[in-house]
């Protein structure tokens, strides 16, 4: 059958669309994107509704979430490797390669919220960021606020200080110093992979966890436990990281972009995480937890003396905890 020269000008241009599609893909920069949360967890829809969303037609970003592509903790190295391009990162994840950025995971560095905020949005640490893309080779795009974290555990008593923390099977996630926060708390660390807390709270594998209320109402941990001690040990934010072999192959046009949209994620996910917290913190109470506050103040001096007497202060840059301390 012979075409019309109206279908032959119609299939010639979807032919030329075809071949347009084609060449945008191949065009796109690819982003593929790993963490351990899971997919219905408020981080994962706002990265990808503030982030992947705001990026546009001139990037493919790929997330994978609930730790489908990589463990937690292999993320870093998987960067490295470049077999993923992004992810979102702890302080812990560096520890091994860049030693000085454990001071940013010691417990009651940031006073609160707003502490923290300044800090990283100061230039006190650009030194370290620094030090993290000439050593581990990613750059740190946003420090978006995961919340709070606190002690939650099954048990018939409060956890006032660490002393009552002596004996308690506290898991933290996996890693050295992941494990040492839990120490330095008066606890007994126990590695446990964020995906399998719940089983292990249900079956008394472990006592307790350290998670903030958006985590533990997504994860439903708060199915299981008794209590929550509001002990705030950690004012806990992510590094949010790109590959500097990927960050490198792109224009200044398309880092702009991708900059631009990671600082709208950070915005948007801190807003929702501190409204999350205040109502998350009422509805689990009302719901039978135990949320309250323990003795504070001895759980600072406790973890800051043992960290302060361990190796880990070895590592942290000269001046920098007071100069934290004084903003």
């Amino acid at each position: 059958m012979r075409l019309t020269t109206t279908k032959k000008l119609m299939t010639g241009a979807a032919a030329l669309a075809l071949m347009a599609n084609a060449a945008f893909a191949q065009d796109a920069i690819e982003l593929i994107y790993s963490d351990t949360v899971s997919p219905t967890d408020i981080r994962s829809e706002t990265l990808q509704t503030e982030f992947g969303d705001c990026l546009g037609v001139g990037f493919d970003f790929q997330p994978f979430h609930g730790a489908t592509l990589f463990e937690q903790g292999t993320e870093l190295t998987a960067m490295q490797r470049g077999n993923l391009d992004m992810g979102n990162l702890a302080p812990f994840d560096f520890q091994n390669q860049v030693p000085s950025t454990s001071v940013l995971g010691t417990p009651f560095l940031f006073r609160d919220y707003e502490h923290m905020r300044a800090v990283y949005d100061s230039d006190v640490i650009d030194d370290m960021l620094a030090e993290i893309e000439e050593t581990a080779e990613v750059k740190v795009l946003a420090f978006p606020y995961i919340g709070a974290r606190h002690i939650g555990y099954v048990g018939d008593e409060r956890i006032m200080t660490p002393e009552d923390l002596d004996g308690v099977q506290l898991r933290m996630p996996p890693g050295e110093g992941w494990q040492f926060v839990g120490e330095a708390m008066g606890a007994t660390p126990v590695p446990v992979p964020f995906t399998e807390v719940y089983t292990a709270l249900q079956t008394g594998a472990i006592d307790g966890q350290d998670n903030g209320f958006p985590a533990t109402r997504s994860m439903k941990f708060d199915e299981v436990l008794t209590h929550i001690g509001t002990t705030s040990h950690l004012i806990a934010s992510n590094l949010f990281t790109i590959s500097l072999e990927t960050w490198n192959e792109m224009t200044p046009e398309q880092q702009t972009t991708v900059q631009g949209c990671a600082d709208g994620f950070e915005a948007a996910l801190d807003a929702i995480t501190l409204q999350q917290e205040a109502d998350l913190a009422a509805e689990i109470a009302a719901n039978g937890v135990d949320v309250y506050m323990p003795d504070n103040a001895a759980f600072r001096e406790h973890v800051l003396g043992v960290y302060r007497a361990s190796e880990y202060s070895a590592d942290w840059p000269e001046g920098l905890v007071e100069a934290i301390g004084d903003m």
